[in-house]
């Protein structure tokens, strides 16, 4: 396909995504299926478009003065696709699968390469107008360069799984991709983003994968598992585990022994922890059947470490699901603040005495890190908070760094302070 066909391409799924609105996966599915003359390198290229206007809609909006599919298509091919401004007027000519002409505004604003000077924050930002308040609460005057940094394109960042290999190994096995360390996880090997329409390479396809030398796993959540705590011969639970991301990590740092209980209120994310576990060669993981809050209840306050990854707004990783960015609703994160404050008081009662809850977020929203902390504290005077950087000394070794919300107690990971997806970190022990 042309250029102009791949931008018109986008123009047509961008149009089922934000007119009508459908999950973006699904419409560059649908579209490939209506379309199957096209190319893998065609499709690859169509998405990075569509997920690129998706990052950084609002400001390309401002930029072209329209929020139009086609206007934001255009206006994103530049970076997207590689071209020069002169490229993707010369595509835009009108012809059969191509967007029709740009007029003078449409190229002018086009050749400015940005959004005026005097947008508004969140404009600037590339966030949700209900959102910049709690970004300013977070970051102060930096609220604007942190969302900027989220609207950019992820790295894919992998964990080395120690049971069975060494970063060096890795490193060696991925290194036709770039591959490099990453910068504060110790265990983290780092694939950098393509450029224009490149496409990521499917790093789970290789053998390197299968034979569970590595897992894919933000730098970020790689650091939050850490600072956890767990250490060998301890008893750990994973409250909230998913697909087991974490407790992978957990069973590593304690080189297979003592236990960790694996536990998730729905099953059917509980699911793909098992072919998980076998292939990294994890033996001291129990997998509790997922929802049967009794049996967890059951064992009672016997952990050295309960890790709570909260279910939350994901606003952390709006970088690898910028689509996610504009379906969130206040009613949606109202929802998600009471499930974390259920979820930790039933940690609460799983703790044991000078044992440590860790309270993991992938947002960086106040109102689902801070403030709940400050409500637990509020609620359960038997925990004292544990300043980040007295874990992070004890669990990953060196110097901690600095929280991008200023915090000495609890540690928030972003894009722009850290160049990892959004983390939050807080580590309470139980005194009584």
């Amino acid at each position: 396909m042309k250029p102009g066909g791949r931008i018109q391409a986008a123009a047509e799924v961008l149009e089922d995504v934000l007119v009508r609105h459908q999950p973006a996966a699904v419409a560059l599915a649908d579209w490939g299926k209506r379309h199957r003359f096209a190319g893998s390198g065609d499709r690859a290229a169509i998405g990075t478009l569509v997920y690129d206007v998706l990052r950084r809609r609002l400001s390309l909006g401002a930029q072209m003065g329209s929020e139009a599919p086609r206007a934001l298509a255009v206006a994103a091919a530049p970076r997207a696709l590689g071209l020069s401004p002169a490229d993707v007027i010369g595509a835009c000519d009108g012809s059969v699968h191509a967007p029709a002409p740009l007029d003078a505004d449409e190229q002018a604003r086009l050749a400015a390469g940005g959004p005026p000077a005097d947008a508004p924050a969140h404009v600037a930002a590339d966030i949700p107008e209900w959102l910049i308040a709690s970004f300013v609460r977070a970051f102060g005057a930096r609220a604007v360069a942190e969302g900027r940094a989220m609207a950019e394109r992820a790295p894919i960042d992998l964990r080395v799984n120690t049971l069975k290999a060494t970063r060096d190994k890795v490193l060696t096995a991925l290194a036709r991709y770039g591959a490099v360390p990453t910068r504060l996880a110790p265990l983290g090997v780092r694939i950098p983003p393509p450029e224009g329409p490149a496409k990521s390479p499917h790093v789970e396809a290789e053998a390197a994968h299968g034979k569970g030398w590595f897992e894919v796993q933000d730098e970020g959540s790689q650091l939050a598992a850490a600072l956890s705590g767990a250490a060998p011969r301890q008893q750990v639970l994973d409250l909230c585990a998913g697909a087991g991301g974490k407790t992978l990590a957990l069973a590593a740092a304690m080189h297979n022994s003592g236990q960790i209980y694996a536990y998730d209120s729905d099953k059917g994310q509980l699911r793909p922890i098992f072919e998980r576990l076998q292939r990294a060669g994890v033996r001291n993981t129990q997998v509790l059947d997922g929802g049967d809050r009794a049996a967890l209840e059951a064992l009672g306050p016997r952990f050295d470490v309960v890790l709570v990854d909260a279910p939350c707004s994901g606003s952390g990783t709006w970088r690898r699901k910028p689509d996610a960015k504009w379906r969130l609703r206040p009613e949606a994160l109202a929802a998600r603040q009471a499930e974390q404050r259920e979820v930790l008081t039933l940690a609460a009662g799983l703790v044991k005495p000078g044992g440590r809850l860790a309270y993991v977020t992938c947002s960086v929203l106040p109102e689902e890190n801070a403030d709940q902390v400050a409500w637990f504290l509020a609620t359960f005077p038997g925990f004292v908070l544990v300043p980040y950087g007295e874990v992070w000394r004890a669990a990953i070794g060196g110097e901690p760094p600095a929280s991008a919300d200023g915090s000495q107690e609890t540690l928030l990971l972003t894009p722009a302070s850290h160049g990892t997806d959004g983390f939050f970190v807080a580590n309470l022990m139980r005194t009584a």
